[in-house]
């Protein structure tokens, strides 16, 4: 049976990752950050790869790697949900490093292991796992195109880019031309990429290392989704603790801890999915089903979590000064991100072979 209670070592991970984002991603300068024009950390980043060695997690030793899990992975995407940290660590420590393990790609693998090397998968982040990609024109070994919804493509320094063709292909940021999108989520921005005549190496065949990266990046997004849940919660506790309404603790309401203890048990489940789901990727198991469970269930959860916390937190919560609003940003962002609950439930549905009514 599998075990989905963390170990010690994962713990560990989460108390040290919590005590970066502690001292490098605190409210207040996430949300300046989201007001300037460089949204991302560079400071947190290199902590977090240069001095944790947190890029390379999924990356084998040998590549320069610190040849773990999808679990620990998921550890540390908890607590970067939990300070909506503006790091690329989902769409280059995991999509773009999974494409690249599909295709064997040691050279460029160990450059994104070390985190100085920022790799972004060209496809759209709203595209589920099963779903259908856009592919950029070929000709002579160059690329010609254009791409939208691209995550993190601000931060990339090299874009996997698919062709049509059916090769996957590594191009230098500097090579293509990256336009920001007006994104909802400010702390994970989405740009669209042109390719004009842009020189691109065939690192190995497309189809298979999207399914495989849009995967882990579906099952993955599920820790972070906890993690932004979580936070929620606590926060909206410990605020209704504090606050007083007619000289008793707004917590102490009975409509109020109906509408906790729902959620508590909401974010619970979550918990549990997001688990299976690093689980199965981190084994090799079922991994397609407890994927499509966990971003069957994710979604709605954080999105109900950030809500609820945002009334809850009353007239506080309302102002920009107070970091809800980022939580909620991220968390209606990853509801669409790499598929929605609907379409997930739909292919769950086909995997477990359930007819609809």
């Amino acid at each position: 049976m599998t075990d989905l209670l963390y170990s010690e070592e994962e713990e560990a991970l989460r108390a040290a990752v919590r005590d970066l984002l502690a001292d490098h991603c605190d409210a207040p300068g996430v949300i300046a950050r989201t007001e300037s024009d460089t949204p991302y950390d560079p400071a947190a980043w290199k902590a977090l790869t240069e001095g944790m060695g947190l890029a390379g997690l999924l990356v084998p030793e040998e590549l320069g790697g610190q040849g773990a899990s999808h679990r620990e992975v998921a550890v540390v995407l908890e607590e970067l949900g939990r300070a909506v940290a503006p790091v690329p660590y989902l769409t280059s420590a995991v999509v773009a490093t999974e494409a690249l393990l599909a295709c064997g790609d040691g050279q460029l693998l160990g450059k994104l292991a070390s985190g100085r090397t920022v790799g972004a998968l060209a496809v759209g982040l709203h595209v589920a796992p099963g779903g259908e990609f856009q592919a950029v024109r070929v000709e002579d070994g160059r690329l010609h195109g254009e791409l939208t919804g691209i995550a993190d493509a601000v931060a990339a320094d090299v874009l996997l880019v698919p062709g049509d063709d059916g090769g996957l292909y590594a191009v230098e940021a500097g090579a293509v031309t990256v336009t920001p999108q007006v994104s909802f989520d400010l702390t994970r921005p989405l740009a669209t990429v042109t390719l004009d005549g842009a020189p691109g190496r065939r690192v190995g065949d497309a189809e298979p290392a999207v399914r495989r990266a849009l995967r882990a990046g579906a099952g993955l997004l599920a820790s972070e989704q906890f993690g932004v849940a979580e936070w929620a919660l606590t926060e909206t506790v410990r605020y209704l603790k504090e606050r007083k309404q007619f000289n008793r603790p707004v917590g102490g309401f009975q409509a109020v801890k109906h509408r906790l203890a729902q959620l508590w048990l909401e974010v619970v489940n979550l918990r549990a999915a997001a688990r299976g789901a690093a689980d199965a990727l981190a084994s090799g198991g079922d991994a397609e089903v407890s994927v499509a469970v966990a971003q069957a269930y994710a979604g709605p959860v954080a999105v109900h979590a950030a809500e609820e916390a945002l009334q809850l937190h009353a007239g506080i919560g309302m102002t920009w000064e107070h970091p809800i609003h980022l939580y909620l940003k991220r968390a209606k962002a990853d509801s669409i991100a790499f598929g929605t609950a609907g379409a997930h439930r739909e292919s769950l549905a086909e995997l477990v072979d359930l007819q609809a009514p």
